[in-house]
């Protein structure tokens, strides 16, 4: 059963006098329980398309579907309802709170979502220890390496059970090794969980571990391949 649906999807941006189009006539549908590949080279419209699937930005034409909920038909407050309950965001920056531990951040979306405290904390430190991170509930970003901050992120995407975690280029300030560790421990939440991954990326080893990679060049779809999982995961 499809959880995203895009139909004609459209977007073009301006800079300055210059007119940007980022996506042309997008169509796309992705399955629950799917760990997906977003991929081509900068500027091919896969962040953009991620955006628009996140319902960060709207389409200028064409329509995005998740869980069958129809964007076009939805007010910012009730566009920012269903991203906070029901989508997780992964970034590349980390973007983790520098001032709050561990547990905070993993906590606030939680917070805003008005859990009490002591849920909160159960299910932070239960999450934090599921990706590797028990003992480090007190520590704040500066104290943890970029491996840890975003497993954080992961944890903090996780932590309220959302049907879709968006990950815009996950990888992309980690090492080899660690960014391979973060990318299995994914996999492995996928499977257990059945959570929807859509990753954009220009990395060959977040392609490797998708079950589905989807191509854009120059804002159009280009290929999208049905793939079996890599060697690195099949233990999983």
């Amino acid at each position: 059963m499809s959880l995203v649906q895009c139909t004609k999807v459209n977007k073009t941006y301006s800079q300055g006098k210059i007119q940007v189009h980022a996506l042309h006539d997008i169509d796309l549908s992705i399955d629950r329980g799917g760990f997906v590949s977003l991929s081509g080279p900068s500027g091919s419209g896969k962040t953009t398309l991620l955006n628009l699937i996140g319902g960060l930005d709207r389409p200028d034409s064409g329509t995005v579907k998740v869980n069958n909920l129809d964007y076009a038909t939805l007010s910012s407050s009730q566009l920012a309802e269903l991203r906070l309950y029901h989508i997780g965001f992964i970034f590349q920056s980390f973007n983790l709170i520098p001032v709050l531990s561990a547990q905070e951040n993993v906590e606030y979306v939680m917070l805003l979502q008005g859990v009490s405290a002591r849920e909160r904390a159960k299910r932070a430190q239960d999450i934090l220890g599921e990706v590797g991170l028990s003992g480090m509930f007190t520590r704040r970003p500066a104290e943890l390496s970029g491996g840890q901050q975003q497993r954080v992120a992961v944890a903090r995407a996780m932590v309220s059970n959302p049907s879709l975690i968006l990950a815009d280029e996950p990888t992309a300030n980690l090492d080899s090794k660690t960014g391979e560790g973060l990318l299995h421990m994914m996999r492995s939440m996928n499977t257990s969980r059945q959570v929807t991954f859509i990753f954009s990326t220009h990395d060959q080893m977040v392609m490797d571990y998708a079950t589905r990679v989807i191509t854009l060049r120059d804002g159009y779809l280009t290929e999208d391949t049905q793939q079996k999982v890599s060697a690195g995961t099949e233990d999983i």
